[in-house]
Protein backbone atom coordinates (compact mmCIF):
# COMPACT_ATOMS: atom_id res chain seq x y z
CA UNK A 1 0.00 0.00 0.00
CA UNK A 2 2.26 2.46 0.58
CA UNK A 3 4.68 1.88 -1.79
CA UNK A 4 1.88 2.36 -4.42
CA UNK A 5 1.19 5.69 -2.54
CA UNK A 6 5.20 6.67 -3.16
CA UNK A 7 5.07 5.71 -6.82
CA UNK A 8 2.04 7.76 -7.81
CA UNK A 9 3.74 10.40 -6.12
CA UNK A 10 6.65 9.89 -8.32
CA UNK A 11 4.39 9.22 -11.08
CA UNK A 12 3.15 12.80 -10.54
CA UNK A 13 6.16 14.57 -10.04
CA UNK A 14 7.86 13.11 -12.55
CA UNK A 15 4.72 14.92 -15.17
CA UNK A 16 5.39 17.97 -13.83
CA UNK A 17 8.93 17.86 -15.18
CA UNK A 18 7.94 16.75 -18.55
CA UNK A 19 5.25 19.08 -18.83
CA UNK A 20 6.68 22.22 -17.27
CA UNK A 21 10.70 23.33 -18.61
CA UNK A 22 10.08 25.53 -15.67
CA UNK A 23 10.03 22.56 -13.20
CA UNK A 24 13.90 22.82 -12.27
CA UNK A 25 14.12 21.01 -8.82
CA UNK A 26 11.99 19.01 -6.35
CA UNK A 27 11.50 21.53 -4.03
CA UNK A 28 10.33 23.48 -5.92
CA UNK A 29 8.11 21.18 -7.06
CA UNK A 30 6.96 20.09 -3.89
CA UNK A 31 6.52 23.83 -2.01
CA UNK A 32 5.75 25.90 -5.66
CA UNK A 33 3.53 24.45 -7.37
CA UNK A 34 -0.29 24.47 -6.13
CA UNK A 35 -1.56 22.09 -9.15
CA UNK A 36 0.84 19.34 -7.81
CA UNK A 37 -0.13 20.51 -4.04
CA UNK A 38 -3.70 20.35 -4.79
CA UNK A 39 -3.42 16.71 -6.97
CA UNK A 40 -1.82 15.40 -3.40
CA UNK A 41 -4.61 16.22 -1.34
CA UNK A 42 -7.43 15.20 -3.49
CA UNK A 43 -5.97 11.94 -3.49
CA UNK A 44 -6.48 11.79 -0.04
CA UNK A 45 -9.34 13.28 -0.04
CA UNK A 46 -10.60 11.06 -2.50
CA UNK A 47 -9.25 8.32 -0.39
CA UNK A 48 -11.25 9.18 2.82
CA UNK A 49 -14.56 9.81 0.98
CA UNK A 50 -14.36 6.37 -0.54
CA UNK A 51 -13.77 5.17 3.02
CA UNK A 52 -17.46 7.24 3.70
CA UNK A 53 -15.87 9.37 6.47
CA UNK A 54 -17.71 12.29 6.94
CA UNK A 55 -17.16 15.96 6.96
CA UNK A 56 -12.68 15.43 6.92
CA UNK A 57 -12.47 15.22 2.89
CA UNK A 58 -14.63 18.56 2.03
CA UNK A 59 -12.79 20.13 4.86
CA UNK A 60 -9.66 19.04 2.88
CA UNK A 61 -10.66 20.16 -0.03
CA UNK A 62 -11.81 23.84 1.48
CA UNK A 63 -8.12 24.26 2.80
CA UNK A 64 -6.56 22.98 -0.62
CA UNK A 65 -8.79 25.79 -2.31
CA UNK A 66 -7.80 28.54 -0.24
CA UNK A 67 -3.98 27.40 -0.04
CA UNK A 68 -3.80 26.79 -3.54
CA UNK A 69 -6.59 28.41 -5.67
CA UNK A 70 -7.64 24.99 -7.03
CA UNK A 71 -10.88 23.50 -6.08
CA UNK A 72 -11.70 19.72 -6.53
CA UNK A 73 -14.37 17.71 -5.15
CA UNK A 74 -13.07 14.90 -2.88
CA UNK A 75 -15.50 12.71 -5.23
CA UNK A 76 -14.23 13.44 -8.33
CA UNK A 77 -12.23 10.85 -10.50
CA UNK A 78 -9.13 11.59 -11.68
CA UNK A 79 -6.77 9.12 -13.62
CA UNK A 80 -2.92 8.96 -13.44
CA UNK A 81 -0.35 11.57 -14.58
CA UNK A 82 -2.83 14.40 -14.42
CA UNK A 83 -0.99 17.75 -14.40
CA UNK A 84 -2.87 21.32 -13.66
CA UNK A 85 -0.21 23.89 -14.81
CA UNK A 86 0.00 27.09 -13.01
CA UNK A 87 -4.01 26.04 -11.64
CA UNK A 88 -5.36 29.25 -10.29
CA UNK A 89 -9.32 29.50 -10.38
CA UNK A 90 -9.50 26.05 -11.46
CA UNK A 91 -12.82 24.17 -10.29
CA UNK A 92 -13.43 20.46 -10.50
CA UNK A 93 -16.62 19.21 -9.60
CA UNK A 94 -17.75 15.88 -7.82
CA UNK A 95 -19.12 13.50 -10.25
CA UNK A 96 -16.28 14.55 -12.68
CA UNK A 97 -14.54 11.52 -14.24
CA UNK A 98 -10.93 12.71 -16.10
CA UNK A 99 -8.84 9.97 -17.46
CA UNK A 100 -5.18 9.02 -18.00
CA UNK A 101 -2.78 12.06 -19.19
CA UNK A 102 -4.36 15.04 -18.70
CA UNK A 103 -3.25 18.43 -18.97
CA UNK A 104 -5.09 21.42 -18.07
CA UNK A 105 -4.37 25.26 -17.36
CA UNK A 106 -5.60 28.16 -15.08
CA UNK A 107 -9.28 28.71 -14.66
CA UNK A 108 -10.55 25.82 -16.25
CA UNK A 109 -14.42 24.85 -14.61
CA UNK A 110 -15.56 21.05 -15.13
CA UNK A 111 -18.80 21.87 -13.89
CA UNK A 112 -22.49 20.77 -13.94
CA UNK A 113 -25.11 23.30 -15.55
CA UNK A 114 -28.01 22.89 -13.00
CA UNK A 115 -28.91 21.59 -9.74
CA UNK A 116 -29.79 18.38 -11.02
CA UNK A 117 -28.75 15.49 -8.88
CA UNK A 118 -26.65 11.66 -10.30
CA UNK A 119 -24.02 12.54 -12.74
CA UNK A 120 -24.11 16.36 -13.77
CA UNK A 121 -20.13 17.00 -14.46
CA UNK A 122 -18.01 16.10 -17.46
CA UNK A 123 -16.33 12.75 -18.47
CA UNK A 124 -12.75 13.45 -19.74
CA UNK A 125 -11.12 11.16 -21.82
CA UNK A 126 -7.26 10.39 -22.05
CA UNK A 127 -4.55 12.48 -23.50
CA UNK A 128 -6.71 15.77 -23.42
CA UNK A 129 -5.61 19.24 -22.87
CA UNK A 130 -8.28 22.09 -21.91
CA UNK A 131 -6.28 25.46 -22.32
CA UNK A 132 -6.77 28.35 -20.24
CA UNK A 133 -10.38 29.76 -19.00
CA UNK A 134 -12.35 26.88 -20.49
CA UNK A 135 -15.88 26.06 -19.39
CA UNK A 136 -16.44 22.59 -19.76
CA UNK A 137 -20.30 22.14 -18.78
CA UNK A 138 -22.75 19.41 -18.04
CA UNK A 139 -22.69 15.80 -18.43
CA UNK A 140 -20.85 15.53 -21.52
CA UNK A 141 -18.14 13.23 -22.70
CA UNK A 142 -14.84 14.92 -24.05
CA UNK A 143 -12.78 12.27 -26.29
CA UNK A 144 -9.49 11.31 -26.16
CA UNK A 145 -6.68 13.13 -27.42
CA UNK A 146 -9.21 16.32 -27.82
CA UNK A 147 -7.73 20.02 -27.43
CA UNK A 148 -9.78 22.48 -25.96
CA UNK A 149 -8.77 26.12 -26.91
CA UNK A 150 -8.20 28.39 -24.15
CA UNK A 151 -11.59 30.37 -23.38
CA UNK A 152 -13.84 28.16 -24.88
CA UNK A 153 -17.37 26.76 -23.57
CA UNK A 154 -18.17 23.60 -24.25
CA UNK A 155 -21.79 22.29 -23.78
CA UNK A 156 -21.87 19.40 -25.88
CA UNK A 157 -19.80 15.62 -26.40
CA UNK A 158 -16.90 16.29 -28.22
CA UNK A 159 -15.38 13.18 -30.88
CA UNK A 160 -12.22 11.89 -30.29
CA UNK A 161 -8.97 13.31 -31.97
CA UNK A 162 -10.66 16.62 -32.28
CA UNK A 163 -9.93 20.41 -31.21
CA UNK A 164 -12.52 22.29 -29.88
CA UNK A 165 -12.54 26.15 -30.13
CA UNK A 166 -15.19 29.30 -29.29
CA UNK A 167 -18.11 30.23 -27.32
CA UNK A 168 -20.21 27.71 -27.53
CA UNK A 169 -17.72 25.13 -28.92
CA UNK A 170 -17.46 23.89 -31.92
CA UNK A 171 -15.38 21.33 -33.28
CA UNK A 172 -12.72 22.93 -35.83
CA UNK A 173 -10.25 20.14 -36.75
CA UNK A 174 -10.46 16.23 -36.10
CA UNK A 175 -8.62 13.43 -36.42
CA UNK A 176 -5.27 15.67 -35.12
CA UNK A 177 -3.13 13.87 -32.75
CA UNK A 178 -0.42 16.20 -31.47
CA UNK A 179 2.39 13.60 -30.08
CA UNK A 180 3.98 16.54 -27.95
CA UNK A 181 1.17 16.83 -25.57
CA UNK A 182 1.25 20.69 -26.68
CA UNK A 183 -1.80 23.02 -27.13
CA UNK A 184 -0.74 25.23 -29.65
CA UNK A 185 -2.99 27.99 -29.15
CA UNK A 186 -1.26 29.93 -32.62
CA UNK A 187 -2.57 27.44 -34.43
CA UNK A 188 -6.44 26.83 -33.27
CA UNK A 189 -8.34 27.71 -36.29
CA UNK A 190 -10.87 30.65 -36.10
CA UNK A 191 -14.67 28.73 -36.64
CA UNK A 192 -15.90 32.45 -37.29
CA UNK A 193 -13.17 33.43 -39.80
CA UNK A 194 -13.40 30.26 -41.53
CA UNK A 195 -17.53 30.59 -41.64
CA UNK A 196 -16.53 34.18 -43.05
CA UNK A 197 -14.40 32.96 -45.87
CA UNK A 198 -16.54 30.54 -46.94
CA UNK A 199 -19.50 32.78 -47.45
CA UNK A 200 -17.18 35.17 -49.09
CA UNK A 201 -16.25 32.61 -51.60
CA UNK A 202 -19.93 31.52 -52.01
CA UNK A 203 -20.77 35.10 -52.39
CA UNK A 204 -17.90 35.47 -55.04
CA UNK A 205 -18.70 32.57 -56.95
CA UNK A 206 -22.64 33.60 -57.46
CA UNK A 207 -21.29 36.99 -59.10
CA UNK A 208 -18.98 35.56 -61.12
CA UNK A 209 -22.21 33.29 -62.39
CA UNK A 210 -24.31 36.70 -63.11
CA UNK A 211 -21.42 38.24 -64.62
CA UNK A 212 -20.99 35.29 -67.39
CA UNK A 213 -24.49 35.51 -68.27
Amino acid sequence: MLLRVINKIKEDIKVVYEKDPAANNLAEIIFCYPGFQALLAHRVAHKLAYWKIPFLPRYISYLTRIITGIEIHPKARIGSRFFIDHGEGVVIGETTIIGDDVLIYQQVTLGGIGSEQGKRHPTIGNGVIIGAGAKVLGNITIGDNVRVGAGSVVLEDVPDNSTVVGVPGRVVQQKYVNHAGVLMHNRIPDPVTCELNRLKYEVQDLKDKLNNK
